[in-house]
């Protein structure tokens, strides 16, 4: 008997390669012969069969969850096993979907309904996809916990009704109307449905730095809210981008400097809230009503920078909360500051010096594990809970067993990761890498069960983001043109700093493709700057030098640490 006929395939996984071979051959079929009707049918029919495979994967999810899968795989939720096992693009909003509309298992075993069977009938059957259930789900969310079950199953079945005749937007639009005739006059609404839905969200950083807040506000709070707008979102009032302009409440302001810079103002009302909140939380933050620590971080804005970026006036900072702040920006807000200065080994996260003139051990052990390359977010793989958030973990040997808090032994963990250091299948055991270009970071390693085959050891790439994209730039201009010689290097670097842009209509040589190239890197050095700084012959040092060479100059075993500055 062979191995094959010894432990046949069971009918899922031979559905499943069943089903990738015909995709095989979809992806790969002539489309030329079909009419316009034909092509549509098909293409409507594929969208149909991407939903129904993805209710089948939610079942197959479901299942998994049952077996206790992700404990014995090593992962602590279903969640992160979606994600890093079945690579679920979305799993928190995949694990929605799931729970609203698969059949699910008890602990005692036994099967438990979808909680929207209708939803779940049209998601079977593909006559809805999964934005479109997601649109339907945001509605039925709405509903007022004090609506009669009978109300709320009938709005369920209204809801799954729009959602296969409409588009996810004018799911939203009908929704709307749909609660509005579930509770007309508010009464289910209370204050308790107000408490539960108070939210405030600060969203990731685009590109460009700024980020998206969006909150659902209790009246309490609106109230407060619109007061301060009121007082301090004036025309004319702390508007960064006016010299003159009062700050504060326009109550408080000299009413001729007020009516002046309300005639130089030209924001927008949108621009000027802005500009009123960020009035206030700078007050409230030179005050010091944030009290004096967090996390043993002074609550105050913590920044680092790299020196050459100082220098050139150029790149981007990065504060304890995570946030990128470019350099002129940092510039600006480092007219009244309490500098700080850390010295780290060459291209690794090994401390050499920390000093400043007041000793406070912890908080010192705080700062330059921020200082560090890597110390701006969690030291765990994929996590991106800023320094403000994080705890300093005995990464090289626990506390208990005789590890030493040391901050060489020491990396940032966030409380959640922190809490999972241990020595049983599903936590994670971590170590100081003490050679190589990693030198001095944290590495993690999920523990698995006793038996089966380690897992690999990960370390947090994202302060990697940067130096990784500057080594696959040079390396795509070094494709592109060739390794770089004494004289590329030098005219490259007039190329890329002192030739016009094309805009300018001015033009310093040839404009073959080489240049042409050339000067697209005008374009693209905002993503970041991997050009040394240039050396330029001053008469005196620069203001940032000039206070670097005075902080190194009371140290007595830094003041070598100068020259190297003093001869650019």
């Amino acid at each position: 008997m062979s191995d094959e006929s010894a432990t046949p395939r069971t009918r899922a996984v031979e559905l499943v390669a069943e089903l990738h071979a015909i995709l095989d051959e979809l992806q790969t079929v002539d489309l030329s012969p079909c009419s316009d009707e034909d092509l549509i049918e098909v293409a409507s029919a594929t969208e149909r069969a991407i939903a129904r495979t993805t209710y089948a994967g939610d079942r197959q999810v479901a299942e998994a969850e049952a077996r206790d899968l992700p404990r014995k795989t090593g992962y602590r939720t279903l969640t992160q096993f979606m994600n890093h096992r079945l690579r679920i693009t979305n799993p928190v909003r995949r694990r929605k979907h799931l729970n609203a509309t698969a059949t699910l298992t008890c602990l005692n075993g036994d099967r438990l309904e979808p909680e929207h069977p209708t939803l779940a009938e049209a998601f079977a059957v593909g006559s809805v996809g999964t934005a479109h259930v997601q649109a339907a789900l945001d509605v039925l969310d709405h509903i007022p916990h004090g609506t009669d079950h009978d109300v709320k199953v009938a709005a369920e079945r209204q809801m799954a009704e729009i959602a296969e005749a409409h588009t996810p937007a004018d799911i939203t639009q009908l929704g709307a109307r749909l609660l509005a005739h579930l509770d007309p006059d508010g009464a289910l609404a209370d204050d308790s449905e107000r408490t539960r839905r108070r939210n405030l969200w600060v969203n990731r950083q685009r590109a460009d730095g700024t980020a998206k807040m969006t909150a659902n506000l209790t009246p309490e709070l609106a109230a407060r809210v619109t007061m301060l707008l009121a007082v301090w979102a004036k025309p004319g009032m702390n508007n960064p981008n006016d010299p003159y302009s009062p700050t504060g409440s326009f109550e408080d302001a000299d009413p001729e400097a007020f009516a002046a810079a309300a005639e130089r103002d030209d924001r927008t009302p949108a621009q000027i809230n802005h500009d009123a909140l960020n009035a206030l939380l700078k007050a409230v933050l030179d005050d010091g009503l944030l009290g004096k620590s967090h996390r043993g971080l002074p609550v105050q804005l913590i920044i680092k920078a790299d020196l050459g970026d100082l220098i050139r006036e150029a790149g981007l900072a990065t504060t304890a909360t995570g946030t990128l702040l470019p350099i002129p920006d940092l510039i600006a807000l480092a007219a009244d500051v309490q500098p700080w200065l850390a010295i780290f080994k060459d291209h690794t996260a090994v401390p050499l010096h920390f000093g400043r003139g007041k000793r406070l051990a912890t908080r010192e052990q705080r700062l330059v594990s921020f200082a560090r390359p890597d110390g701006e977010v969690c030291s765990a793989p994929g996590c991106d809970q800023p320094a403000t958030q994080v705890e300093l973990h005995h990464a090289e040997q626990d506390w208990a067993k005789g590890g030493l808090t040391d901050i060489d032994d020491l990396a940032p963990a966030c409380p959640r990761h922190n809490r999972t250091v241990g020595d049983q299948p599903g936590q994670y055991t971590t170590r100081i890498v003490r050679s190589g270009p990693d030198e001095g970071r944290c590495v993690w390693r999920l523990n698995a069960e006793p038996g089966a085959p380690p897992n690999p050891e990960h370390l947090n790439r994202r302060p990697d983001i940067p130096r990784r994209l500057a080594h696959h730039l040079n390396t795509v201009r070094d494709e592109i043109h060739g390794p770089p010689t004494r004289e590329s290097r030098r005219l490259g670097r007039r190329t890329l700093r002192d030739a016009p842009s094309a805009s300018s209509g001015r033009s310093s040589g040839s404009r073959g493709p080489g240049d042409q190239a050339r000067r697209s890197w005008l374009r693209t050095s905002h993503v970041i700057d991997v050009r040394p700084p240039r050396r330029v012959r001053r008469t005196r040092p620069s203001l940032v030098e000039a206070h670097l060479e005075d902080l190194l100059g009371r140290d007595p075993l830094m003041r070598n640490a100068i020259e190297p500055f003093r001869s650019s």
